[in-house]
């Protein structure tokens, strides 16, 4: 039989090998242990006092319906402070962390606050907080007075882009033809008494009657009322047509002989396809007037001028007249 060892060496290695030997029950009382220990250590050394960085919320108080910010405001300030480890715990995660309200008397006139001055200005609003410093160097601010301004809206027809064998029939419509803008005063000084708006639109063939957003250039600081005008136009499909219309000569000089080859000229129209057939119809009042007031004698070629189309009609071409005067 072997001897016990009485080496206490031998008995304290043992104890401490039988304790961290692989024993479910002895690792799970282990890391009990363990973790009561770390708990406990957790909880003591959040009763003591820290010093750390802190993200604060900043509100800039001023009265905001006769100033608005040219720049956006500064949103927070890094600030070294100390406390209690709970509660500075607590404020890291977000809980409980107030906002530094800081006053402008006259907020035109206040540019930059510097950091260092950060302290005096949010005293007593960190409650048991106490700052040692301010890490954020400086604070930069451009307040502007607020201003209104009436500002034009138009657009130019030549955006639209039809399908074929389609057009505009009826004038564009824009509804309110005027917005109002409101902001800093140096930036509604530059804006244009007018805006035109742009239309992204694809190939139209019916009647237009959309929404559009009115862009003030640079304008993330305006405000518009109202942001989208109305815009409204009438779309119909055209017809070409070819029409005869009768010449009328006016002031023929004095004592001298016309000879004209035709007493009518062919006119090119393009018309709504709904009223093609009824104008080419003969019609008293269209009429192709030629003024030879100045013109002297011999032959020339003279463009005429046509009244009494419909108001819907548009000339593509007519012929020029041969004129001999002798």
């Amino acid at each position: 039989m072997q001897a016990k060892s009485n080496n206490p060496d031998v008995k304290f290695f043992r104890v401490i090998f039988n304790a961290f030997h692989f024993n479910r029950t002895n690792w799970k009382a282990v890391s009990l242990c363990f973790l009561a220990a770390l708990v406990f250590w957790f909880f003591n050394a959040l009763n003591k006092n820290y010093a750390t960085n802190l993200r604060f919320g900043v509100n800039f108080e001023f009265d905001q319906e006769k100033y608005v910010p040219v720049e956006p405001l500064p949103e927070s300030v890094f600030m070294n402070v100390s406390g209690n480890g709970w509660d500075l715990l607590r404020k890291s995660l977000g809980f409980n962390l107030p906002a530094m309200n800081i006053a402008l008397e006259r907020p035109t006139e206040v540019k930059k606050i510097v950091g260092s001055t950060l302290p005096a200005l949010l005293a007593g609003q960190l409650g048991n907080l106490q700052i040692n410093h301010v890490v954020t160097d400086t604070l930069y601010l451009f307040l502007d007075p607020r201003e209104k301004k009436k500002v034009k809206v138009w657009v130019d027809p030549d955006q639209f882009k039809f399908s074929k064998g389609f057009d505009r029939l009826s004038p564009v419509v824009i509804l309110p033809d005027s917005i109002e803008i409101e902001g800093p005063k140096s930036i509604i000084e530059k804006t244009a008494d007018s805006v035109m708006l742009t239309i992204n639109e694809g190939e139209i063939s019916s009647d237009y009657r959309e929404e559009v957003e009115v862009v003030i250039p640079d304008g993330e600081l305006i405000k518009r009322n109202p942001a989208l005008v109305e815009v409204i136009f009438e779309v119909v499909e055209w017809t070409e047509i070819s029409k005869s219309i009768k010449l009328d000569i006016q002031n023929t000089p004095a004592g001298v002989r016309l000879h004209l080859e035709n007493d009518s000229i062919i006119c090119k129209l393009l018309v709504p396809s709904t009223e093609a057939r009824d104008l080419l119809l003969p019609k008293e009042a269209e009429m192709a007037f030629i003024d030879l007031t100045g013109v002297r004698r011999g032959e020339t070629k003279l463009l005429p001028f046509i009244t009494g189309l419909p108001d819907h009609a548009k000339v593509l071409s007519l012929d020029s007249v041969a004129i001999r005067l002798y």
